[in-house]
């Protein structure tokens, strides 16, 4: 795979487009000499976070605002006892800046503050742009800012992992982590829940709903607040002891982060923050997403450019989290947010409905996260398949390490809901499983957060049903379930054995968690029923949620024992008619017989010489299987060619071992 050289040499389908992709990234490089004078790096100068908001100094305290609409801005809260009074006007500095000193007593730690904020035809209450805590009232459900200045700050105790080869992802809500009926914290999360990824294997956690939303119930994609983060989960000082803590465990921790638009709401958010509609964002219809009804940004504007690129450098240096999954690129990318369009030409990524702006802002984030980190990585959400997204800025492409690899899940979810298993075609789970663009890295998954939630049914609910709920258990053998738990183990295997770069699993979903994620809402009357993990099936040894949990601890081990993911996968068979499909990876040889009924003996597999062992088998008892199979068996490749019993519906890893 070639990744050192213009992407129009290795995608051939570019070369007519190579003028618009040089305009692209001349583009690019221009706004970052803009913004950087040519002097200095984006990492050197995108620090709004460091001058705007509240901010204790040597004698008291600080409160800077970016609002050039605004004729007047107050701060008041607890220490004015909730009046505007006009000794707490801020002064004007000029660009649209407010600024206010304060002596030191007037503030302590834990007092609740807003904004008050007047222009030409009217006043509202604001939260504050770049506040860093917003806590919301139990009684009336009011949000405001509050000063956050412990005495001491938190002091870490762990270096960042090294930056993994292949990022085998957990992806994570902390709220919804734990079993209770309520909203988890990050210390919850950090004593019960990490060790668990520990033990799974996995090297990287992804977090999300981390910046602070007014509603719970929308996954945290609604921010209001991009600097806070969420205090109904803890502390900042707690988030940062969660992610030190993954450290030591030798996991890496990168935030789901929400930079494709933001909350409608105005008292908590960004909307009309100065009483004007463009102040970050597109004013009139663009300026609203038609299908989330939240504010789009205008990344042509360089007050919304620094300041969520001062966003990404807060969260890498004041939390240390180790890189960023980007949500919502495809919205980002295209004027009608990609909505109801399929790509299917290449002529869609260079026409009028790309937003370049959005583009130069991704380019830009990427080489700032890179300049603070060189380690961290990066993730693009992405379903259009827009050419160099993930590709080196430095070779002309916007720059990101890595691109979600959606097809995948729609693939199984489709698969899964309309083909009858026996007619599983192996060339298309091939096809489709390593299909994306040569020149870039993805990160593949059977199912993420978007595959669990209501309306839609988690994998394992679809092959499965009612029987989730009462059948289940080692001692009341049931074919229906027998089948769904070994078409479950299959399809992940099959997944992470074919990924090129990277893994992604959803909490729960490493063991089949039995039901769909539904926020509390006025629709379910409130209820935390299915926002929630029932870690305590997964525990129960008697449960085939365990077996589940056991076969992917062993498959994430096996993949990675001999680092077998930076090896190409190479087919050897793929026998449509019988449903058998096989393909090597370095030294190892994966066998699926997705076939229902027919088991196979002295299945011949062409295969490097030698002797060979069997790492893993779906068949084991210890992963809900019947244990027909004797993993103990050595297995010899004669001139070629390994023989293999084969049970329906049973896949396994063998090894070359000499």
């Amino acid at each position: 795979m070639k990744k050192n050289i213009p992407i129009v040499s290795v995608d051939s389908w570019l070369k007519p487009y190579q003028s618009q992709l040089e305009k692209r990234h001349r583009r690019c490089v221009l706004k970052e000499l803009e913004l950087t004078d040519g002097q200095q790096h984006l990492s050197d100068r995108c620090n709004n976070h460091l001058y705007y908001g509240l901010h204790a100094t040597e004698t008291g305290w600080v409160m800077r605002e970016k609002a050039p609409n605004a004729s007047r801005v107050y701060i008041y809260g607890d220490f004015s006892y909730w009046k505007v009074e006009e000794r707490f006007a801020l002064h004007p500095l000029g660009n649209g800046d407010w600024e206010i000193e304060l002596p030191r007593e007037f503030l302590r730690h834990g007092m609740l503050y807003k904004l008050w904020m007047v222009w030409q035809s009217g006043a509202d209450e604001r939260l504050p742009s770049y506040v860093r805590r917003v806590v919301q009232d139990d009684t009336t459900k009011i949000f405001a800012a509050q000063v956050w200045q412990p005495d001491q700050p938190y002091l870490w105790k762990n270096a960042a992992p090294v930056r993994p080869t292949h990022p085998l992802v957990y992806e994570a809500h902390v709220g919804m982590a734990t079993e209770e009926g309520k909203v988890g914290t990050y210390k919850e999360f950090e004593t019960s829940v990490l060790h668990r990824i520990k033990l799974l294997g996995y090297n990287t956690l992804q977090l999300m709903a981390i910046q602070e939303h007014p509603y719970y119930g929308s996954f945290g994609y609604q921010v209001s607040n991009f600097y806070a983060p969420s205090s109904r989960f803890g502390t900042p000082e707690e988030l940062k002891s969660l992610i030190d803590s993954a450290h030591g465990l030798g996991i890496r921790v990168i935030l789901d982060v929400v930079h494709s638009h933001s909350v409608l709401n105005e008292h908590e958010g960004l909307s009309r923050f100065d009483g004007s509609y463009d102040l970050y964002f597109h004013d009139g219809e663009r300026g609203t997403h038609p299908v989330w009804k939240s504010r789009c940004f205008n990344y042509a504007k360089n007050d919304t450019l620094m300041s969520l690129l001062s966003n990404l450098k807060y969260w890498l240096e004041e939390f240390r989290f180790d890189g960023f999954r980007f949500d919502g690129v495809t919205s980002m990318c295209y004027h009608n947010h990609g909505i109801g369009v399929d790509f299917l030409e290449y002529s869609q990524y260079f026409d009028s409905n790309v937003d370049e702006d959005a583009l130069t802002y991704l380019y830009l984030a990427n080489r700032l996260t890179h300049q603070i980190d060189n380690e961290a990585i990066t993730i693009a959400e992405d379903v259009s398949g827009m050419p160099a997204l993930a590709y080196p800025a430095t070779l002309g492409g916007i720059g990101f390490d890595y691109r979600m690899s959606m097809g995948v899940a729609d693939f199984w979810t489709k698969t899964v809901k309309e083909v009858p298993d026996e007619h599983w075609h192996v060339g298309d789970i091939f096809y489709r499983l390593t299909d994306h663009r040569n020149e870039e890295k993805v990160i593949s998954y059977v199912e993420s957060h978007d595959q669990a939630m209501v309306g839609d049914k988690t994998l394992i609910f679809r092959l499965i049903g009612p029987k989730m709920y009462d059948s289940m258990s080692l001692f009341t053998p049931d074919w229906e379930v027998d089948r769904g738990v070994a078409l479950h183990k299959m399809i992940t295997f099959c997944t992470a054995a074919l990924c090129d770069d990277g893994f992604l699993n959803f909490m729960g979903n490493e063991f089949g968690h039995p039901e769909w994620i539904d926020f509390p809402r006025e629709g379910n009357q409130w209820s935390y029923h299915y926002a929630r993990r029932q870690w305590s099936l997964v525990d129960d040894k008697s449960l085939k949620f365990n077996c589940l949990n056991n076969f992917n601890q062993n498959l994430i081990a096996a993949l990675t024992a001999t680092d077998l993911l930076s090896f190409p996968a190479v087919p050897i068979v793929r026998d449509i008619s019988q449903q058998i499909l096989a393909f090597s990876r370095g030294q190892a040889v994966f066998i699926f017989n997705f076939n229902p009924d027919k088991s196979f003996t002295n299945l011949p597999i062409h295969c490097k010489s030698g002797k060979y062992k069997m790492v893993l088998s779906t068949d084991n008892p210890c992963f809900g299987g019947f244990g027909h199979i004797d993993e103990a068996t050595e297995y010899f490749s004669r001139e070629g060619v390994l023989q293999v019993y084969l049970p329906a519906r049973t896949a396994v890893q063998l090894t070359l071992t000499n």
